[in-house]
């Protein structure tokens, strides 16, 4: 399964309607005493009868002689504080098909009618129903449609490849929707597949993806000007994860087909940083494979020498992405580049810390920290700054090799993984891992439950904005 982003986009501008067509209007509320006064006395009274309180992101219907006559969403008592930017995201969930408009600008107006589209999201590739008709939404004052298609394809996208089991999307299916991405904007892509890792010296790759009967690879997109700022991202594409021979438990495999969720975030912010037309040298790198069990499976206690010659032991085979992601941060370096990001489904020690909303971010980057933080929840893409702290580097000691790929002690998990990659970067000038999950457990403002790209719109408002072309 190879999503087309030609048909993602147009199936998202369905949702839009042109600036002249009829539509109920929308209500924005606050839970305060006078967050009411906006709406007609009947409509007052309907919501008062009914006891509806303007909760962050509860929505209702208002009726009127025909039928809907618009609808209202909560934004908390204190919309500033609680109210998340992708408030209107709710609306375009909950709300039955028609045509629609806010009926007050909109404080931000292009990250609503961005939230209107990435709320309507919802992945039907597998179901027999009919499709709910759309809900579309009159764009607000001064609102580029293309700008807000932009940024809501990449993250259809993204989400339809971490929602694609994995008997549809493997490696193979990995490199085509990259290929895909390729067409639309003009990038290059090359791959290294199967042996052929052996040979450019991917061995920490290779181990991880041999026990499989479909072939890991490198996955290698190059896009824009040769003499731009260079910009590298890195997803981990371990499109399912058994553990290998550190088996998971049956319930911990699950979700193991969104092990791929840090390539699909990769993907999606290629995506937009294409489409923007930033002026970057852009290089996206994809190491996937599948984490599976078979006579050939790397073993806890194998040591392996990684591309740029450094060995590893094995302390578990389940610690897997980290292996593929040293190996691509090698490939990188030869760039020296300006930026190297990774973007992983690494550790289940980040949900522990910060659960499945907030993805813990690292770099010794201050200014990058500062901004990233700052766009994260000002996008409604949340991250939490979390330390390099040296003192853990000592839990990656190996005493046969010059590393193990886990910590003793099970201490510290998402650190210690981020400080084994940092051991890999040796020429860019700054560095940032994030740890991400990858899924929405459940639905939130312009978040359906499933597959979400984290990470990938706050990068790339940073990006844009580093760039002078931010909005």
């Amino acid at each position: 399964m190879t999503p087309s982003l030609s048909n993602i986009r147009d199936e998202i501008a369905s949702f839009f309607l042109p600036d002249d067509a009829p539509a109920a209007p929308l209500w924005l509320l606050n839970g305060r005493a006078d967050g009411y006064k906006w709406l007609s006395q009947p409509h007052q009274d309907w919501l008062r009868a009914l006891n509806w309180k303007p909760a962050a992101g509860a929505c209702i219907a208002l009726p009127d002689a025909t039928g809907i006559g618009g609808a209202v969403v909560g934004l908390g008592e204190d919309a500033h504080r609680h109210a998340t930017p992708l408030i209107a995201g709710a609306l375009s969930h909950y709300l039955p098909e028609g045509n629609y408009h806010f009926a007050e600008q909109p404080e931000t107006p292009e990250l609503a009618a961005l939230a209107w589209a990435m709320g309507a999201y919802a992945f039907h590739e597998y179901h027999s129903a009919e499709k709910r008709g759309p809900r579309r939404l009159r764009l607000p004052n001064n609102v580029s449609l293309d700008a807000v298609l932009d940024a809501a394809q990449a993250v259809w996208l993204g989400r339809d490849l971490i929602n694609t089991p994995a008997n549809d999307c493997g490696p193979a299916e990995l490199e085509s929707a990259v290929r895909a991405l390729a067409r639309e904007f003009g990038a290059q892509v090359e791959s290294v597949v199967g042996d052929d890792l052996l040979v450019g010296g991917f061995r920490l790759h290779h181990a991880v993806g041999r026990a499989s009967d479909r072939a890991p690879r490198l996955i290698d997109l190059k896009w824009g000007q040769e003499g731009a700022r260079r910009v590298t991202v890195i997803g981990k594409g371990v499109t399912f994860d058994t553990g290998g021979l550190d088996i998971k438990p049956a319930s911990n495999m699950l979700l193991m087909k969104k092990d791929m969720g840090g390539a699909a975030s990769a993907i999606a912010l290629a995506a937009m940083i294409m489409a923007a037309k930033l002026p970057l040298r852009l290089r996206l790198l994809i190491p996937a494979a599948d984490n599976n069990i078979s006579a050939n499976a790397f073993r806890p206690g194998d040591v392996i020498r990684s591309r740029n010659g450094a060995t590893v032991e094995i302390g578990n085979t389940d610690a897997e992405g980290r292996l593929l992601l040293a190996d691509a941060i090698d490939l990188a370096n030869e760039d020296e580049p300006d930026t190297i990001v990774t973007l992983a489904t690494l550790t289940g020690a980040a949900r522990a810390a910060l659960g499945p909303d907030l993805p813990p971010f690292y770099t010794d980057d201050e200014a990058f920290a500062a901004a990233l933080a700052e766009a994260s929840m000002r996008v409604g893409d949340p991250l939490w700054r979390m330390p390099f702290w040296p003192n853990y580097d000592v839990y990656l000691k190996s005493e046969i090799a010059d590393m193990n790929n886990v910590g003793g002690g099970g201490f510290a998990g998402s650190i210690v993984a981020a400080m084994f990659l940092k051991r890999f970067v040796k020429k860019a000038r700054r560095f940032a891992h994030f740890d991400i999950y990858g899924w929405m457990p459940r639905a939130l403002p312009g978040k359906p439950a499933g597959g979400e790209p984290q990470a990938a719109r706050a990068l790339f408002d940073v990006l844009a904005h580093e760039t002078g072309m931010g909005r």
